[in-house]
């Protein structure tokens, strides 16, 4: 049942408030339009992006990962534009700039280290996924299942109380916690989440993934990517890979098993293989160096 008195939100309404206190860097903008900007050198990409040492350090030892697996030494920003490409590299630093947004949320509503392990298996799987099936640009499944949870993030900052209710309610009653915020707020996560990825300017092939998730079967422009973000937030759930705010393993939507192509014991090969990745690449991108 409805909270009594719960006043009525829209998803502008929280996006509105939320940009009042969230913004992407500033380097992010002009990443982006130097990278869409016709006569711009690899030199002029990588000096943006050193401007930030933190930032620098974080995505050369992703370079230099297992995620990655190349057999060179990634020692210069240059040499990583040029290995995992402009845009890739765009992206990839998109993921690594948002995990030092979001300060002051109280544990006992979310536990950031929980919520991060999980965003970032999510993320590995996702592109994992990607990679078997040969996709071009495997860094975008990574940066849209790193950040598919982001709208648990902006809720639980603005409506911290409305979402202790929430949890207490999905706890009690076994239900799935997007269901209950359809029920009290009249959208979910995802769709705060998408909705604020593109108030970002965030790319149509993240932000997309992201507000539909949990309901791959209505993206429009991006239904394999949806459905790869839907698969490995399931996994990562089943295999208890970190912890949001959702308590249970959410349904399977077969639409989307259908489309990966996959079986079950070449998911669980291609599981084994990003075994490794999971613990380094959580250390590298929640490291503060």
């Amino acid at each position: 049942m409805a909270f009594a008195d719960a006043p009525t939100y829209t998803v502008s309404w929280l996006i509105d408030r939320t940009t009042t206190v969230y913004s992407l860097p500033l380097f992010y903008e002009r990443l982006n339009e130097a990278i869409n900007h016709p006569r711009t050198s690899i030199d002029d990409i990588a000096r943006i992006i050193t401007e930030d040492q933190g930032l620098t350090a974080r995505l050369l030892r992703l370079a230099n990962s297992p995620m990655f697996g190349y057999f060179g030494r990634v020692d210069s920003i240059s040499r990583a534009v040029t290995i995992i490409g402009t845009q890739q590299l765009r992206d990839l630093a998109l993921a690594a700039s948002v995990m030092g947004i979001f300060k002051g949320i109280p544990e006992e509503l979310l536990s950031m280290a929980g919520f991060w392990r999980h965003s970032i298996a999510c993320g590995i799987i996702a592109r994992a996924l990607a990679t078997w099936r040969r996709e071009v640009n495997v860094e975008r499944f990574f940066v849209a299942g790193m950040l598919h949870d982001i709208g648990q993030l902006i809720i639980a900052t603005i409506l911290g109380d409305l979402v202790r209710k929430m949890l207490e309610e999905t706890r009690s009653e076994g239900l799935l916690y997007f269901d209950v915020e359809l029920k009290q707020l009249g959208f979910d996560h995802a769709e705060a989440g998408g909705a604020l990825l593109k108030e970002w300017k965030i790319p149509a092939n993240i932000a997309e993934p992201v507000a539909y998730h949990h309901r791959p079967g209505r993206a429009e422009q991006f239904p394999l990517e949806s459905s790869l973000i839907h698969l490995a937030d399931l996994i990562c759930q089943a295999m208890q890979l970190g912890q949001g705010c959702e308590c249970h393993v959410p349904p399977l939507d077969p639409q989307s098993w259908d489309r990966l192509g996959m079986s079950p014991h070449q998911l669980g090969m291609v599981l084994k293989q990003v075994e490794p990745q999971l613990e380094e690449t959580f250390a590298i991108l929640s490291d503060t160096p």
